[in-house]
């Protein structure tokens, strides 16, 4: 009975500081934010947005943070993060401000201030109520009462108790008795219930995860087969290509060395076979390499290898490149291999004699457009080139999108969610 006595009363202790920061903390960012937000048609929200909807994510955080301390419930922050390369400067204040309300998570934020100074300040006041209120009962019923009345009138109520006199205290004395003995028992149940509402306006919609697991899910099936059918045909590739010929060149030099003697000249011819044998193997194996990974793309970056992607190409293909700085190696995978099935796509199936190919950083995001003035009419099909792309970058919560009308031209543009270094 101690240790549930004190849960109580510490949960109480903990309900009443919820609800008196609560009620002045969210009435007045509440206030803040609907003002800075309404400014900034008149361009002053654009300075104070980003700093009030900051304090705003602070001041969830802190409730995130002690609802998980205290109750043991968890409610996610998903927050979309700022890019790196978000300017600094009025500039980027507006971008930020843009940003900022773009968030579904933002105005998830303000609609739980607004709960929260209203369901959420009754839901984490009941708490307190239940373990300090009957100490007034109590007292009414020590001699309070006599403050409060002459005994001739009603002059308090406790609960639903008139109190007049020392038999009413006595009555306001039984329900504390009844307040006090509840709320040792559900002070705690209360007070989670209190986080609980908080994580219901919080938290984003059940759909929306289960949606986003889905998609994990698939992008994660999809990377597995990617990898499995790539290791297949690296095998594959080996086997019949290399492999063969150097089992070539090793038969061939056996019987050179065995006809050193008897027949030189047969034996040059077969040295020299050899040597165009290693020659054509060795040229295999670095085309097998720069299909797993090409050795400019890993030295010199994404732009660089597209680039020379592009001088293979047997029809003139542009490149222009602004990123400034380097990807996470698989992301630079990804859009290499991406690009170069689009490029392929294009030279041997949309009749093109001249392509583009444009690559940006802007918004957190590697853009990349890659356009030819071939006869148009791609579409992304399942089993297809373009929906293999779509797979790959969908790895990395990417995005494809193609237009193709008929009589071209075509562009296909992807992107992919990403920081340089």
């Amino acid at each position: 009975m101690g240790a549930r006595a004190r849960s109580a009363v510490v949960a109480g202790l903990r309900g009443l500081w919820v609800a008196v920061t609560g009620l002045a903390g969210s009435i007045t960012l509440f206030v803040l934010s609907v003002l800075s937000i309404v400014l900034t048609v008149a361009g002053v929200g654009i300075v104070t947005t980003p700093w009030v909807l900051g304090l705003v994510r602070h001041w969830a955080n802190w409730r995130r943070a002690v609802a998980a301390e205290w109750c043991g419930v968890r409610i996610p922050a998903t927050y979309r993060p700022f890019p790196d390369d978000l300017r600094g400067g009025l500039v980027g204040r507006a971008e930020r401000t843009r940003l900022l309300l773009a968030d579904p998570a933002t105005w998830r934020d303000l609609r739980w201030l607004l709960v929260d100074m209203t369901a959420g300040f009754v839901t984490a006041l009941l708490p307190a109520a239940l373990i300090f209120y009957p100490v007034e009962g109590y007292a009414l019923a020590a001699g309070l009462w006599r403050v409060f009345t002459d005994g001739t009138y009603v002059g308090w109520w406790y609960g639903f108790v008139p109190v007049g006199g020392q038999g009413t205290a006595l009555f306001a004395a039984l329900l504390a008795t009844a307040l006090l003995a509840t709320g040792l028992y559900v002070t705690p149940a209360l007070l989670r219930a209190h986080f609980l509402l908080t994580r219901y306006v919080l938290a984003p919609p059940a759909g929306e995860l289960e949606r986003r697991v889905a998609v994990l899910t698939a992008s994660r099936r999809d990377a597995v087969d990617t990898s499995a059918a790539e290791l297949r045909r690296i095998e594959r590739d080996l086997h019949d290509g290399a492999q063969a010929r150097l089992v070539a060149v090793g038969m061939d030099l056996g019987t050179a060395e065995a006809l050193m003697e008897k027949d030189p000249v047969k034996a040059r011819e077969l040295l020299a076979q050899a040597r165009r044998s290693s020659a054509e193997a060795l040229t295999e194996l670095r085309d097998l390499v720069r299909g797993i990974h090409p050795p400019v793309l890993a030295e010199r970056g994404l732009g660089d290898a597209v680039r020379a992607l592009a001088l293979r190409l047997p029809v003139p293909a542009e490149v222009e490149v602004e990123p400034a700085g380097r990807a996470e190696a698989p992301v630079e995978s990804a859009a290499y291999f991406a690009i170069s099935e689009a490029l392929t796509n294009a030279v041997k199936h949309a009749g093109a004699d001249r392509l583009w190919v444009d690559l940006a950083h802007t918004g957190g995001c590697l853009r990349i457009a890659v356009t030819d003035n071939g006869r148009g009419g791609a579409v992304i099909v399942e089993g297809g080139g373009l929906s293999g792309v779509e797979r790959r970058l969908g790895t990395f919560d990417g995005v494809l999108a193609v237009s193709s009308p008929a009589g071209g031209p075509t562009m296909v543009t992807m992107e992919i969610p990403c920081v340089l270094s």
